[in-house]
């Protein structure tokens, strides 16, 4: 017997404005110990398909085709009770989330997070024999000195740990199925083959079956049985992982094959003058204080690096989870707190006036790794990417403010349509689209692009890769670029700094970084 069978899936979404046919009569099945892949562009049906599964879209917006029929070991998944489905959620189906910083509470220490996954469904089992097995299964997902994290609250971790962390929380009651959701999103190829290996050294262990949503073909490959591509809610493809990879039919499959094109951008001359100009910047974050608030133990997330950008240049910077990437951005951008010099256009940023700091935030923006902390939940769409130009620009009209709004999420291939509905209601990688619009519709002068195309697929990263390089060339635009994927660094960068616990480990021209490293 299949452990899972889904039949005719129709998945309607309620809108304030309009009915969403998400899921158009998708069927697909999957036997025990085999690893099935969902593939497709942000907004494609992916994530619904799993939510649907799990029955965990909002009853008040969710209706299902009459034929629909999501079958587990036999049993209709879609006609049960909320109160049976909390028996089989997180004991026979453990699910990985897209963002885990979303899912995992910041106010619970991990070990009672871990330890509540299998209390709640094991009364049995609880007090100090749940705390011990929460454990054991940290220590079994590889997490270092777990013993002494189970103190540690998840802002404490990185990426690739708190994906461990969200692994741990599915397996502890050992499921029959793992729906893992873009569980290696943000994380770097060394992280990712890590949480994938791991996945499937405990597949074999446990004898489950796994779902892999995701939008990174070349994991799907490595670490799939069979795979379906999805499009507009459609499954347009199916079949082993081989027969697709090996022959794809169908005109879009072919198009999330196709590798992202290299940059042919004639070289930067040393006379164009420098934008940015970071000298010897080091950022220390305390751990722990005695009794009169002095530190007495501190991590040194960045050692020392200094680094400049020219005008109209693309510097990407790569490295593994917890390499310092992001926080020597945040650094630039001044977020978090550095010593050393940092200055643009020539002016050191750390002397200017007020009047001139909020003229230096219209001219350097930031699009963030996490849009679904980075959107705010009570805005709309419209309201979000429109929310510079009401600081840095009073004097517009309403109307001229949603007019670019409109222009702006056009070009970042998002409907103008969309203009009032809030970041809950998008995928993953529209809402990084939303939050690139947001960034360049002040037409800065530099961008620093935190993981920004992390959520997206391959077409899409594709065309966010175009989007970019045509803006730069439209405004003369500077990024500063950070990702751990090396095929957009490559399409995108002049040059490149690789990032090592807190170090800059090789610095030089794209060219020279992948060709001779």
């Amino acid at each position: 017997m299949k452990l899972l069978e889904v039949k005719n899936l129709d998945v309607y979404l309620k809108t304030d404005e309009e009915l969403i046919h998400a899921v158009k009569s998708s069927s697909f099945e999957l036997e025990s110990g085999r690893t099935l892949a969902i593939v497709g562009e942000s907004g494609s049906g992916k994530s619904v398909t799993s939510m649907a599964i799990m029955q965990l879209l909002p009853k008040n917006i969710v209706t299902y085709g009459e034929a629909s029929s999501v079958l587990f070991e036999g049993e209709e998944v879609l006609e049960k009770s909320e109160s049976q489905m909390r028996k089989i959620r997180g004991k026979r189906i453990g699910v990985i989330f897209q963002e885990p910083m979303t899912s995992l509470n910041p106010y619970m220490k991990i070990g009672q997070q871990v330890a509540e996954a299998v209390s709640i469904h094991n009364p049995n089992i609880s007090g100090a024999k749940a705390t011990q097995l929460a454990l054991k299964t940290l220590q079994k997902v590889k997490i270092p000195n777990a013993d002494k994290k189970m103190d540690c609250y998840p802002h404490e971790f990185s990426g690739g740990q708190l994906q461990r962390i969200m692994i741990a929380m599915a397996i502890i009651n050992e499921p029959d199925l793992l729906i893992a959701d873009e569980p290696t999103t943000a994380l770097d190829v060394t992280t990712q083959a890590e949480i994938l290996d791991l996945m499937r050294e405990l597949q074999q262990d446990m004898g489950m079956a796994i779902i892999l949503i995701s939008h990174d073909l070349r994991l799907v490959k490595k670490y799939s049985d069979d795979v379906c591509v999805m499009q507009h809610g459609v499954i347009i493809e199916r079949g082993t992982t081989q027969s697709v990879f090996n022959n794809p039919k169908h005109p879009y499959t072919i198009e999330l094959l196709t590798p992202i094109p290299e940059r042919h951008k004639p070289a930067i001359g040393d006379d164009v003058p420098r934008i940015i100009t970071a000298d010897d910047v080091k950022v220390d974050y305390v751990i722990k204080r005695n009794f009169l608030g002095k530190p007495t133990q501190v991590f040194n997330a960045v050692k020392g690096i200094s680094l400049d950008l020219k005008v109209g240049e693309t510097l990407g910077i790569v490295g593994e989870s917890g390499s310092g990437k992001s926080t020597l951005g945040r650094a630039i951008m001044q977020i978090v707190e550095s010593s050393g010099d940092i200055c643009f256009h020539g002016k050191n940023i750390r002397t200017f006036l007020d009047a001139e700091q909020k003229s230096l935030k219209k001219d350097m923006q930031m699009v963030f790794q996490d849009p679904f902390n980075s959107l705010s939940p009570r805005l709309t769409v419209g309201e979000i990417v429109a929310e510079g130009l009401t600081v840095h620009y009073p004097q517009m009209s309403a109307d001229e403010r949603r007019e670019k709004v409109a222009r702006v999420l056009t070009e970042v291939n998002l409907s103008p349509a969309m203009i009032n509905r809030y970041p809950h209601e998008f995928s993953g990688g529209q809402r990084q689209r939303i939050a690139i619009a947001r960034a360049i519709i002040l037409e800065p002068k530099f961008v620093l692009l935190d993981e920004p195309t992390s959520a997206l697929d391959r077409s899409t990263q594709i065309k966010v890769v175009e989007l970019l390089n045509d803006l730069q060339h439209k405004y003369g635009l500077s990024y500063i670029f950070i990702s751990h994927d090396l095929s957009v660094v490559r399409a995108l960068s002049d040059r490149v700094i690789v990032m090592s616990e807190g170090r800059v480990v090789e610095m030089g021209t794209s060219q020279q970084i992948f060709e001779n490293p």
